[in-house]
Formats: structure tokens, sequence, C-alpha cells
């Protein structure tokens, strides 16, 4: 199932003159499934996108979409799982989830949405701005709009927070394209890493110049590149988030590890063991220091698979911390260092 905001908004840009509903988790006091900036999407038949909880409370906001549709009002909505008294619905996670509901109309701009999809399909990154309405107030009245990273003071995207301005209370939700991953090898072993990339919603590209690698039917979601590295324009991998370097071959790695060196790639992984990994930094003539980014070699987690599914956990794992500032980055590198020196 497709979550991330573009695979929503690609669903939604499709029936959009039908009357939605759009809920967005404003706050979060204590603990949560999902965590303020999260959207869910609601057609007038009960159709839902995405989810705001584990499956605890979407039937419930189901009901208070269908009231904000025919109303058009905005709605304010509390669910408190430290009340032991209420019964209503079961809220595993303990915490107060705050939740505004809000229809979209054609007087409100579709509240900005369209130019949001526009915005992350061709890969921008920045802040979707929604003023915070009272409970009750007309949905006409409620604005959203895209603000491009550049145009604000703050370089973090990690955190959704709250604003006051000229235009009042309105709530800041860091929005960005989908996570792309490029995978250097298109061998058997590197199909469970795209299939799995692709089950979080990332995109995926696999570049292999061989002939009996990387077949279409081998990687239907993705996006198969069979032009050699050395002849790949630097346009060709700027766009990635993420590499994992695993061709099975000393000089095609050691290409992969040349071409990506001047990217400022967030994770590179280099599959092998630690003797083969300084023999293809020696090929390409390059250290770990000589990346912007984090490198894993050998490839990702210690979880102690072998299997290609095991060992795409393991990558995909790591990568999925690192790219989500949730992972030690220091001491790994360090370890890393260490062994190179």
């Amino acid at each position: 199932m497709a979550h991330h905001l573009l695979s929503l908004l690609d669903t939604w840009a499709e029936k959009s003159q039908l009357d939605w509903a759009l809920a967005i988790i404003t706050s979060v006091e204590g603990s949560s499934y999902r965590k303020p900036g999260a959207m869910m999407l609601f057609d007038p038949l009960g159709k839902t996108l995405g989810m705001l909880s584990g499956g605890c409370l979407e039937a419930d906001l189901r009901r208070h979409a269908q009231h904000a549709i025919q109303s058009q009002q905005v709605l304010q909505l509390t669910y408190d799982a430290t009340d032991e008294n209420d019964t209503s619905y079961q809220l595993g996670c303990g915490g107060i989830v705050h939740i505004m509901m809000v229809p979209l109309l054609a007087d409100n701009q579709y509240l900005g949405l369209h130019e949001l999809h526009q915005q992350l399909t061709v890969g921008r990154q920045g802040y979707y701005q929604l003023s915070l309405n009272d409970d009750g107030s007309h949905a006409a009245n409620t604005r959203g709009k895209f603000i491009p990273a550049v145009q604000l003071q703050s370089s973090s995207l990690t955190k959704t927070t709250q604003i006051t301005n000229e235009q009042g209370e309105l709530l800041q939700v860091p929005v960005r394209a989908p996570f792309h991953l490029g995978i250097f090898g298109g061998g058997l072993d590197a199909q469970p890493l795209a299939a799995m990339a692709n089950q979080l919603d990332w995109k995926v590209t696999v570049f292999d110049s061989r002939t009996a690698y990387a077949r279409s039917y081998d990687f239907p979601t993705a996006k198969i590149n069979k032009t050699p590295l050395t002849q790949c324009q630097h346009s060709d991998f700027s766009h990635l988030d993420a590499a994992v370097v695993m061709n099975h071959n000393l000089e095609l790695d050691s290409d992969a590890l040349t071409a990506l060196q001047p990217i400022a790639i967030r994770y590179i992984a280099l599959l092998g063991p630690g003797h083969r990994r300084d023999k293809v930094f020696a090929m390409a003539g390059l250290r770990p220091q000589d990346f912007s980014g984090f490198i894993s070699a050998p490839a990702g987690l210690a979880i102690g698979g072998e299997l290609p599914s095991s060992v795409a956990l393991s990558i995909l794992s790591q990568c999925h911390g690192v790219l989500h500032h949730h992972f030690a980055q220091q001491d790994d590198v360090s370890r890393l260092d260490r062994v190179m020196d």
C-alpha cells in the first residue's frame, strides 16, 4: 500500500473533481503512531488514501469526513488515549492526537494540493503551509500552499512546526519527493532490494550495462539505465539520495564509486567483505573521506542474514535510518575509517 504523500496526491488528482476532505495531524501530546503533518484523504463515498494511525482512528475519521464534506466546515478533532473511561476507540499509543479535517473546495483552491502535487512530481522539496482554522469555520476560509525550501530561513526539512505571522496560525509541514535509490548492478540479489524499496514508496533506478543483467521484467517497478557508467552524465546520478553498489565485479564497482564521488549523495553501500572493499577503493583511487555522505562497506547492518532478501533488509534498514536522521552515523564512519587506515 502506497503511503507517501506524492502517491496519495497521484490518486487524488485523478478524481479531484469529487468532494474530498483532508485530515491532518496538527499536534501530538505524548506518543502516537503518526507524527504532526501526517495527512489522509477521504472521498464522499468513504474511500480513503493514507493513514493517520495503525487502524485505530480511521473508521471514526471517515464518519467525521462525511460530516465535514456535507457541512463544508472545518472540524477540530481530539483523540485522547490517556482517558481510560473513553471506550469509543482503541488508540494503543497512549497519547493525545489533534487532527484538523478540512473539505477540499474550489473556494479554498483545494488547499493548494494541485500545486503541491506538481512540485513533488518534479522532485522539489520545501514546506506545505496550511492555515489552522477554528472548529466550525467555513472551509472556504482555509488556505494551503507550497513554499520552496530556498524561500525560508531554515535549512532543515525534518520537523513540522506551528508558526504565527500576519496570516494567523499556520502549520508548516516539510515535504519532499520520494527518496530515490540507485542500484548499481542488476543481478538476482538486486531484485529483492528493488522490490523492498518500492514497498517503501521509493523511486528506484538500476544501473547495469551488461546484456544479461538489469532486465526490465526482473525489475518491473524500477527504471533501467543500460548506459555504461563511464559514459553517463552527472545528471544521471545527481537526483539520487542513496546508492547500493553490487555489480559483483571489481572494475564496475570501481567505476560506480568514481561516478558517485562528485555527487552529494547521503548514503552509499558497497557489497562485499572488507578486503574486497579495500581493492575497490584502491582501484578507484578514492577513500571513504572523499565522499560527502555516509559510506557503508561492508554494506548494511549486521543482522545475521546471508540470502538476498536478508541482505536487502539489512541495507535498506540502515539506509532508511540515515535518510531519516535516525542513525548513529559518526560511530560507524569512525569504525570504517579505522579499518581503512
